[in-house]
């Protein structure tokens, strides 16, 4: 925040402005991302989470390619049993799915523990059934660190479509499935003689209005 107000003072209001164009128009914003659930299974656990860097890299053999962050213990999973399924989420998901896979740790919690939206594949890997439109699974032949993320090269054993639903894109999540921020509420006194209005949870039982000068009793409660 300090950083923030800082810039603004030592910032001129064009050369904001200017800054704010350029990282609007910054092209890596224009690269559209589909969105997956990249499971697996290791030792007997399985895992997932959600990945939006997903492709396939050549037909002839059918490879894809998969990257994961480093931190995630599906990357770490993945790279023990190198085997992988990658379902397609859909338009049709839910922000529950999102949730279960996306926001919270396996480290934490059995992500698989109560969930039933889906089968267990030739792999031994899952494919999420409900809010997603196909599944591939394959064995990692590759690895590629590159940092932060780790890129598995994958040949695919096994795929199926499973609905006629369009694949989710990133945009689309933001658009359509992501709740929207919910305003504050706030509390407001309004006078029923004058109009007046006093914000706050709780209106002193004392207070006078300063317009009309009536009691608090005639002000009614109104949450906005």
């Amino acid at each position: 925040m300090h950083l923030l107000q800082n810039w603004k003072k030592t910032t001129s209001r064009s050369k904001r402005k200017t800054i704010k164009t350029l990282i609007m128009k910054n092209p890596m914003f224009n690269i559209p991302y589909g969105l997956y659930v990249v499971t697996t299974n290791s030792e007997g656990k399985d895992n997932g989470c959600i990945s939006n860097t997903v492709i396939q890299v050549t037909a002839e053999p059918n490879r894809i390619s998969v990257a994961l962050n480093k931190a995630n213990l599906t990357t770490e999973m993945i790279a023990k049993s190198m085997k992988l399924t990658v379902s397609i989420i859909s338009e049709s998901a839910s922000f529950d799915l999102f949730k279960h896979f996306g926001f919270q740790s396996g480290r934490d919690t059995n992500k698989f523990a109560d969930f039933t939206d889906c089968k267990r594949l030739e792999n031994g890997t899952m494919a999420i059934t409900a809010g997603t439109n196909a599944y591939i699974s394959a064995t990692v032949c590759k690895s590629i660190d590159v940092g932060t993320h780790i890129i598995f090269i994958a040949e695919v054993t096994e795929m199926e479509v499973i609905s006629d639903d369009k694949t989710a894109t990133y945009d689309y999540y933001q658009q359509n499935i992501k709740p929207k921020p919910q305003k504050p509420k706030k509390t407001i006194w309004r006078c029923r003689i004058c109009g007046y209005e006093y914000e706050g949870e709780e209106l002193p039982a004392d207070f006078i209005c300063p317009i009309c000068k009536h009691p608090a009793s005639d002000f009614d409660k109104i949450e906005v």
